[in-house]
């Protein structure tokens, strides 16, 4: 096979990924923004508090779908060290994004429930994201020791 051929072919594979894993974080963002509105507007809770709480849910909806659907063909072998970094990486990414939302209620001032919501969901969910896809594909979801090895045997 050619260098431009096996290119191809990786560049195809990367690009499935990225639409099922975009599809997952599809599902993830609307269940984020959902519980994120009723925390803060049903409940009255604080901007933050409602922050971790919708991404706590949304983590939970993204590992369901990206475990049985994006990375169903990865190793189940070592479930408890998947779910383990699985979460450190999510706890990251919920950092990243709950800490955007800080800054901009409590560091510059902007309260709006636009504000809030461009905060959490645009800006922190954007960072967040790429952030964790990078983190699960290269350390939580793993590839099998035969596409290991048929991929470099490919380059």
């Amino acid at each position: 096979m050619s260098e431009w051929g096996a290119l191809r072919i990786r560049l195809d594979a990367l690009a499935r990924e990225l639409a099922k894993f975009g599809a997952v974080g599809a599902i993830g963002f609307v269940v984020n923004a959902v519980v994120f509105n009723i925390c803060t507007h049903s409940f009255d809770l604080a901007v933050v508090r409602s922050g971790v709480i919708a991404t706590c849910v949304a983590i939970t909806t993204n590992y369901v779908g990206n475990r049985y659907w994006t990375y169903r063909h990865t190793d189940r072998s070592k479930r408890t060290r998947e779910l383990t970094l699985f979460l450190l990486f999510s706890g990251i990414g919920l950092v990243i994004e709950n800490g955007t939302l800080a800054l901009s209620h409590y560091g510059f001032g902007l309260t709006s429930t636009l504000a809030d919501n461009m905060a959490k969901n645009v800006v922190g969910l954007g960072l967040g994201t790429v952030f964790r896809f990078w983190s699960y594909r290269t350390w939580v979801f793993r590839a099998l020791p035969a596409q290991e090895a048929m991929q470099t045997a490919g380059r």
